[in-house]
């Protein structure tokens, strides 16, 4: 079975609304998609520099904008005085993190049965689920429990 990758769903979200697929956009997405973690638009015109693209502050946000706006990304807000992250979701519509509430340190982690919470609360309610984020804000214990059954 074929899965749409992000570039093609991209491509096809900007094109139903008559916008161009450019290099920009490309590298903005390819950029994106190398973070592995949640990233600020500051940091993200950085790497873009870095590797020596060629791409303006207000491309970079109008791009963005698009990603989140078809699923591609989430814009995210912690709650640890930063304005906001943004975080790359791809084709997995399911992204969950763990806040460090003291350092600010943000761990990705998945869970199956999240997924299947979102489902059953999005069915029960009329409505087929097609993304979804969670947050945890919590500290570090002073002794970690092992919650891997250990």
């Amino acid at each position: 079975m074929y899965m749409e990758s992000a570039q093609d769903i991209f491509k096809a979200f900007l094109h139903k609304r008559g916008y161009k697929y450019t290099r920009e956009r490309r590298e903005v997405l390819e950029v994106i998609e190398s973070f592995n973690r949640p990233f600020e638009a500051e940091e993200l015109l950085l790497a873009l520099r870095g590797q020596q693209y060629r791409v303006s502050k207000a491309t970079v946000y109008r791009t963005l904008k698009h990603l989140v706006e078809c699923l591609l990304v989430n814009q995210v807000f912690f709650g640890t005085g930063k304005q906001s992250y943004y975080d790359f979701l791809g084709t997995q519509r399911g992204h969950n993190h763990l806040v460090d509430v003291r350092t600010g340190k943000i761990i990705p982690f998945s869970s199956p049965e999240i997924v299947v919470l979102r489902d059953r609360i999005a069915k029960e309610l009329g409505f087929t689920s097609v993304a979804h984020r969670f947050q945890i804000l919590g500290q570090r214990s002073e002794t970690p429990l092992n919650v891997h059954g250990g």
